[in-house]
């Protein structure tokens, strides 16, 4: 199948665009589309984490769970709404810590594409929904795809950081070579997590492994 993906990706990815998960998946998208439902986000953002971030240049990896599946939200990286859509909860307490843990102060954009640009894979572990459907697309494949993306990366590159929010993400901890790359948990910024993700100090953390391994720092502050 000829999966329209950025080139280093799709090279590597290769193998996972014939095995049948895959052409079922896609097949189950276009029926639903061919059916007038709404999926999010539109299908040229649906690989857009991958599009910002060529495998050649990835630092770190930031995994969310499900795009957001309000109206205008999802744009194909994790937490992140367009600029000018107000900043969902959970992205609003990662805003927070990154002002307590670097002590800057955010300007209000909600579009991540600049850590995108810089080496953060923003990576949903399922990349569409249906509208006003969370995680209604959990189970059609998607996971599949995205682990097979995960341990690409543990395989491909070296000195990635992986911060891995909630109990969904760090469970993702075991497809990662962790005598090549870093490991930051910490419980989901979501509110429901009753501010258990304050504190981690995940951006300055993140920052130091890069500058042991010789990298340049993300500039988080937005």
């Amino acid at each position: 199948m000829d999966v329209n993906i950025e080139s280093s990706w799709k090279q590597a990815l290769e193998p996972e665009f014939s095995k049948p998960y895959f052409t079922a998946l896609a097949e189950r998208l276009h029926a639903e589309k061919n059916a007038g439902i709404t999926i999010y986000p539109p299908g040229r953002l649906i690989f857009r984490a991958f599009e910002l971030c060529p495998l050649d240049s990835l630092k770190a990896v930031i995994l969310g769970q499900d795009p957001y599946h309000g109206p205008g939200q999802a744009m194909g990286l994790s937490f992140s709404v367009p600029d000018g859509v107000p900043a969902p909860p959970s992205l609003r307490n990662i805003f927070k810590e990154i002002e307590d843990d670097l002590g800057v102060k955010m300007s209000g954009r909600t579009n991540l594409e600049p850590w995108a640009r810089q080496g953060v894979l923003l990576l949903n572990s399922v990349l569409t929904v249906r509208a006003s459907q969370a995680a209604s697309h959990s189970r059609i494949g998607w996971q599949t795809f995205t682990d097979a993306v995960i341990r690409t990366v543990s395989e491909r590159c070296d000195g990635v950081v992986f911060m891995l929010w909630g109990n969904f993400a760090r469970s993702k901890a075991a497809l990662i070579d962790k005598s090549r790359h870093s490991i930051l948990e910490a419980a989901h910024p979501s509110p429901l997590a009753g501010g258990a993700f304050f504190g981690c100090r995940h951006f300055s953390k993140a920052n130091a492994i890069l500058e042991s391994e010789g990298k340049t720092p993300i500039v988080w502050e937005l």
